[in-house]
């Protein structure tokens, strides 16, 4: 093999990885500190919020890092809110969601079931970004996960894979970057628009009956690409453009996770919408 093609296969692996989620900066710290009001085992959700909330961060992500915004938030507001860590690979601390999907499935299946024992709840709503929001929907289908959920609200959920801006339609033309992918990283390859895991999760349609899903996407996403693929058809959907909402917000695919307000105003909404409120640019300082 020539000097240059064994470069540009690692190469193809280094930017599938970096484009899937690029962690914020202090993610060691962030992860390592404990989260400030959620991962309450003691709440009890009341009256106005009887169910409790899972938040299911992304690819790279952690159960603390990628929730320093939303969880305060959701709490704030009077939420019982939970985060769990999954899909993590032997000696790679902090980063997770790197392993295969199905599996990260069943941890979230466990994870629901502590969180509906100790808060006494018969269903929970969840709330993922990214591979977050997209993995729930293997458990919901394939795991039995429908009866114990209420809603799903996806933060530029790659639903039906991702094309990394055409990037993962080189993959062929390097002889065996997709073998390397798919043995180092399986989450990522899972994600690729095409993928074997991709076509399961999608045959025979997008949703489960029982369930409602709110998708919240964003035109500046440079990781779901095209961002319309993060959108779902069926019953009890709903599929947002953040900038249909504020023309204004130029939330790219980290920041609509992390840092953008009207987002998350719009997901309460999809949580409690008898009580739904307008989400506008004001809504930032909501």
């Amino acid at each position: 093999m020539l000097p240059w093609r064994r470069l540009l296969r690692p190469l193809a692996v280094l930017t599938l990885a970096a484009a899937a989620l690029v962690a914020p900066t202090g993610a060691a710290q962030a992860a390592a500190a404990p989260s400030s009001g959620w991962n309450n085992w003691s709440c009890k959700p009341s009256t106005a919020h009887p169910r409790p909330v899972v938040l299911v961060h992304g690819t790279f992500g952690n159960s603390v890092d990628n929730w320093l915004g939303l969880a305060p938030y959701l709490v704030h507001r009077g939420y019982c809110v939970y985060s769990l860590d999954y899909g993590q690979l032997p000696g790679v601390p902090l980063f997770n969601g790197l392993g295969p999907i199905d599996k990260s499935a069943g941890q979230l299946d466990a994870f629901v079931d502590r969180v509906l024992a100790a808060t006494g709840s018969a269903k929970t709503d969840l709330i993922g970004h990214s591979q977050g929001g997209m993995m729930p929907r293997y458990y919901l289908k394939f795991l039995g996960g429908a009866p114990k959920v209420n809603a799903l609200v996806g933060l530029a959920p790659d639903n039906h894979g991702t094309t990394l801006l055409g990037l993962t339609q080189l993959l062929p033309y390097f002889p065996g970057a997709e073998d390397l992918i798919s043995g180092a990283t399986p989450g990522l390859a899972d994600q690729i628009a095409g993928s074997a895991f991709q076509n399961k999760l999608n045959e025979g349609g997008d949703t489960v009956p029982g369930v409602t899903y709110t998708v919240i996407a964003t035109r500046y996403d440079e990781v779901v690409t095209p961002y319309r693929s993060s959108f779902l058809d069926g019953p009890g959907v709903r599929n947002v453009v953040l900038q249909d909402l504020c023309g204004l917000d130029l939330s790219e695919h980290v920041a609509i996770g992390l840092t953008d307000r009207i987002a998350w105003h719009e997901a309460v909404n999809a949580l409690d919408p008898a009580h739904a409120t307008r989400t506008t640019c004001a809504s930032v300082f909501e």
